[in-house]
């Protein structure tokens, strides 16, 4: 059951399934988002979630009372991690995508989570007024985006004067392995292609201290924080390389042999040398940026930003 936020709001301007045409921007819809909505790919997320727990998210807690923004909450993946994180903080998610919190709201729901409002939205058009918020938390969001910078400024007048933001992002050439392959190389490189030509970054998490610092949050700290993984990590060869990296990689096959971007052998052999690695003398290591930040006085914290 979902409580109404109490927060103040503009007219509301929500996603209506139909991009509009504002210079850099990249709505995460069927066509931008280069992983897609599938049903497998909602699994996949899922899974990644549920695998990553401790590592990323075991230090997010919010205070009782505070008021949380999670941008860009997908399938609600991470919104169910957040919540139980923070059990008495009043969270809204938002996303770009109305199948996506369809889909994060009967999540939440499954699991008896009350504390978490949902409206489709788009981070750039948020219906709230300056200082709505105590904190505001995006995960795998900004490598989706054509301008990350210009979200993140954007975003800094919703927090309040000492309020924090919370981004979590991977970062694709951090991805090591052994066997170490080729094939497997240019497989993740037709990802990081295609992620940037429809206006991503798979390589943003080496990006995001400067990043924070030029959209004006004070005290940036960012920690890396490894996947490690070879036989001793039983759970972690199944759900990170196998059904979180590799399931992510594979997803693009189709695009990349329509497009003759790596002949089939090359691509099978790729494929089948990410999932070499799963065997017992097989080691796979990324790693993924969680950088936080402060917003300064609101007077300080409101930079303009210009539409473009």
């Amino acid at each position: 059951m979902e409580r109404h936020s109490g927060f103040p709001m503009k007219a509301p301007c929500f996603y209506t399934g139909e991009a509009a045409p504002v210079p850099g921007q990249v709505y995460m819809n069927r066509v931008e988002y280069v992983h897609g909505y599938s049903d497998r790919e909602a699994e996949r997320l899922s899974d990644q979630a549920r695998t990553l727990t401790s590592l990323l998210h075991n230090d997010t807690r919010y205070p009782a009372g505070s008021r949380v923004l999670e941008v860009g909450c997908g399938t609600g993946a991470q919104t169910v991690i957040l919540a139980k994180n923070s059990p008495e903080a009043e969270i809204t998610s938002i996303d770009i995508s109305p199948d996506s919190v369809r889909r994060a709201k009967a999540r939440v729901r499954a699991e008896g989570i009350t504390n978490v409002t949902f409206q489709a939205g788009d981070l750039f058009s948020l219906p709230f007024v300056p200082a709505s918020f105590d904190h505001i938390f995006i995960c795998f969001v900004l490598e989706h985006l054509a301008d990350p910078g210009r979200a993140l400024k954007i975003l800094r007048p919703f927090l309040k004067p000492g309020g924090t933001v919370t981004v979590i992002e991977g970062d694709h050439g951090s991805a090591y392995f052994h066997p170490d392959n080729a094939e497997t190389k240019k497989a993740i490189q037709c990802l990081v292609h295609l992620q940037r030509e429809a206006g991503g970054n798979a390589l943003i998490g080496r990006e995001l201290y400067p990043m924070l610092v030029q959209a004006g949050y004070a005290d940036v700290h960012v920690s890396p924080r490894m996947v490690y993984v070879d036989a001793s990590r039983p759970g972690l060869v199944d759900g990170f390389t196998r059904q979180t990296f590799t399931a992510m990689v594979a997803g693009v096959r189709d695009i990349v042999l329509s497009r003759g971007m790596m002949t089939r052998d090359e691509w099978e052999q790729g494929i089948a040398n990410l999932y070499r690695t799963c065997e017992p003398d097989g080691v796979f290591c990324y790693t993924f940026f969680k950088a936080t930040g402060i917003a300064l006085t609101q007077k300080r914290s409101t930079l303009s930003v210009s539409p473009e």
